[in-house]
């Protein structure tokens, strides 16, 4: 079913990239990436799930904030900046929308976003 978004369509492809790159990187090796929609009221919900480690508890708040590494062992030459998922947070709050993120550790992570549907 066709649907459109109200949104910067370079700024949200810049966050798809960013979030499936991720997805693809941090997920076991040969294992999978999923990206779901799902239409809401007047929204569009993205998930992008991988099933790699997962991110402990304890790091869930803090992995938007601007060079905060969950994996303190990666190096620039091996991994980014940590700038990634801050400037994802930026463009999706000034699409005045909400970020968020789901993880076991273990088994794997959801990041997921809103989009305003054109209705």
């Amino acid at each position: 079913m066709p649907f459109q978004v109200k949104a910067d369509r370079i700024k949200i492809i810049e966050v798809l990239e960013n979030l499936i790159v991720n997805a693809i990187h941090y997920g076991n090796v040969g294992g999978q990436v999923n990206v779901g929609l799902y239409t809401l009221e007047n929204k569009l919900l993205v998930e992008i799930t991988d099933d790699g480690p997962g991110i402990g508890e304890e790091h869930l708040t803090r992995v938007f904030e601007r060079f905060y590494r969950v994996d303190k062992h990666r190096t620039r030459s091996t991994g980014g900046t940590g700038l990634g998922l801050s400037i994802v947070k930026h463009i999706i709050e000034a699409h005045q929308q909400q970020i968020g993120i789901r993880s076991t550790e273990g088994k794997g992570a959801t990041f997921w976003f809103t989009l305003q549907r054109a209705i």
